[in-house]
């Protein structure tokens, strides 16, 4: 295959396009400290990462900024502090305000010159606008858990993704999709008999950060450690 075979991206938006672990920790990283908790943001993260999964999948149909303050009171049960209204709530209500990676808005729109653009996304449509002002591109399709009545990594989430690129007209084969999350999106996409390109933003750290680690291995078709290393590589693909 080469990344220039394909008419169409379906992305995953947070940890792949949003910087959600920053976001994450800014809410988590004051909190702790307020309450005297000795953890480190990594540390915070992985166990955000194990609340958020297992709320996702025992309330499917559940908004996310009510998974992120289901989440919330379950992290401060783990951590032995009781968790306020007013603390649940600002995790609740971060999700505008978690930055975009530096290089998201001009490898989507140099991405988007040579391919139809879709999103699948783990949230609720009014979290994802206010992230989408931040990435300030306008993508084909935006597929949302709100949408679709369930979280990645559901096999629902993937079949739903598959049905929006044959009503738009993709070519069997001819969807690649792009995330960050081996749990939520490699192992499924796989599962979906989707080619999967992997932007490894935790590179250069260890551990799986705000996303649990995969059920099993997964060996996805290409992978960068950014975006724009990807852009500039479907870039060198046109040129050759």
């Amino acid at each position: 295959m080469r990344l220039t075979d394909f008419e169409a991206l379906s992305f995953d938006c947070y940890g792949t396009l949003i910087d959600w672990e920053a976001g994450i920790a800014a809410v988590l990283g004051p909190w702790a400290r307020s309450h005297g908790l000795t953890v480190d943001d990594e540390t915070l993260l992985a166990a955000y990462a194990d609340h958020e999964a297992r709320e996702e999948a025992d309330d499917p149909r559940a908004l996310y900024p009510d998974i992120l303050a289901r989440t919330m009171v379950a992290l401060g049960r783990e951590f032995g502090v009781e968790v306020t209204p007013g603390e649940a709530q600002r995790l609740a209500t971060s999700v505008p305000d978690w930055p975009a990676f530096a290089d998201s808005h001009d490898a989507l729109i140099s991405l988007g010159t040579r391919f139809a653009l879709i999103v699948l996304s783990n949230v609720d449509r009014e979290s994802f606008a206010g992230s989408n002002r931040r990435l300030a591109v306008t993508f084909d399709v935006v597929l949302t858990a709100q949408d679709i009545g369930s979280y990645k990594p559901s096999a629902r989430n993937f079949a739903a993704l598959l049905r929006e690129a044959g009503r738009l007209g993709i070519g069997e084969g001819r969807l690649l999709h792009v995330a960050q999350s081996l749990f939520h999106d490699h192992v499924p996409a796989k599962n979906a008999g989707l080619p999967t390109v992997w932007i490894n933003r935790r590179h250069d750290r260890p551990g799986w950060g705000a996303t649990p680690a995969p059920p099993l291995d997964v060996s996805p078709d290409w992978e960068f450690p950014s975006l724009a290393a990807f852009a500039a590589a479907v870039a060198e693909d046109l040129d050759g």
